[in-house]
């Protein structure tokens, strides 16, 4: 048998506790490769590469409202070709379930982006009705709305004049994605502009959260983010511009310091995992106590021992770590194309050699005292059973 064999086997001497040990290495890797995406896509910084849209809201924080007058500033900026704008309504459907309803400008929402296609009857229909709603595909179908209903929505934030939260809305349209990467996207509702504006009790008429730039040119984005943000610099109306990706995270960044969190539930995990893997390894050694002592009879050296056991504990970490990392990367790919290509969740050279060193550290910390207690056993000792 060869020294590679003999570990293996002696691996899966206890069948069962190996693979259930294996399985939580792999669960654990599986997570860090994930979560380590997520925390490295969160701390990356602004990327302009082939945006063709840029957001444009309050330097300190989207929910500061903008002045729908800067619109002509913005259209004149060279490399503008359209400008919308969006207002946050944080609608509720029925009792509790929340859902991502925007108050906007029809007709030039429809230019900015014109990926969401609905017939034009039904464009000039939420442009021209006061109480009018469009939704997106998979919102109507998971709902069941139809044309033509009356939709109730309520809002946390935005109250009408008369102190209700509840809204209705006269459901005209119907939007879908151009293609698969967008119908993926029409978990949206938009609401006429000029009803919300109306009717709102906080009087915010004029004013939006944030504007989105159609670009002639992706390849201006940069510049046109600097001159944008240079253009109202030590304004009242300070702006902070970015792409669509960038917004999107820093939408969700607003739950709380992301990284700090993903460094928590990475520490809990690998934490349990030592000591599952650390008890798999001691427990693994001691029943191994007289075989031990008759590898050193036969004449392998203290050497000889201590590396077979922390070879067995490099194999355990190394299959289980890489399956996992692996998997991670296959769910990675997954996430990106089911949320059309918007939240890139991609395992980078850099992840993975995080994750080899986690490995090779793993290794050592479960592995070493095992090793070291085989390494200064006493065959005397252990054939005696002392």
């Amino acid at each position: 048998m060869t020294k590679t064999g003999f570990v293996i086997a002696n691996l899966f001497r206890k069948r069962t506790r190996t693979i259930l040990t294996l399985l939580s290495v792999i669960m654990a890797f599986l997570l860090f490769g994930l979560l380590q995406s997520v925390n490295h896509i969160f701390n990356a910084g602004a990327d302009f590469v082939g945006a063709t849209r840029l957001m444009v809201q309050a330097r300190v924080s989207f929910t500061q409202p903008l002045p729908i007058s800067m619109v002509p500033k913005l259209e004149a900026v060279p490399g503008v070709a359209r400008v919308a704008f969006s207002q946050w309504f944080g609608g509720v459907w029925q009792e509790n379930t929340p859902l991502f309803v925007f108050a906007i400008d029809p007709l030039r929402y429809r230019d900015v982006y014109p990926e969401y296609v609905m017939p034009d009857a039904q464009w000039q229909a939420f442009a021209s009705t006061r109480t009018a709603m469009i939704a997106g595909k998979m919102v109507a179908d998971q709902y069941g709305w139809k044309i033509g209903q009356k939709i109730p929505i309520s809002s946390n934030i935005y109250p009408q004049k008369n102190g209700t939260k509840a809204w209705a809305f006269e459901l005209v349209g119907i939007f879908d994605g151009k293609d698969e990467s967008w119908k993926k996207q029409t978990n949206v509702v938009f609401i006429n502009r000029d009803y919300f504006d109306e009717a709102n009790q906080f009087g915010i008429k004029g004013r939006t959260n944030f504007f989105i730039l159609k670009l002639t040119d992706g390849k201006q984005a940069e510049a046109v983010s600097k001159t944008v943000d240079a253009m109202f610099e030590n304004s009242p109306d300070e702006t902070k511009t970015q792409t669509e990706k960038d917004f999107n995270l820093g939408f969700i960044k607003q739950i709380g310091d992301i990284g700090l969190i993903v460094r928590w539930i990475l520490f809990a995990v690998f934490f349990t995992l030592l000591l599952v893997v650390g008890n798999t390894m001691a427990q693994s050694v001691r029943e191994r106590i007289p075989e031990l002592a008759v590898l050193k009879t036969l004449g392998f050296s203290d050497g000889s021992v201590l590396g077979f056991v922390l070879a067995e504990a490099l194999a355990l970490c190394l299959f289980g770590g890489l399956v996992g990392l692996c998997l991670a990367t296959m769910g990675g790919a997954m996430v990106e194309k089911g949320t059309g290509g918007q939240f890139q969740l991609e395992l980078d050279a850099s992840v993975w050699m995080i994750g080899v060193a986690a490995i090779v550290l793993m290794s050592l910390a479960v592995g070493l005292l095992p090793a070291l207690r085989a390494r200064r056993l006493k065959i005397v000792d252990a054939l005696a059973g002392r």
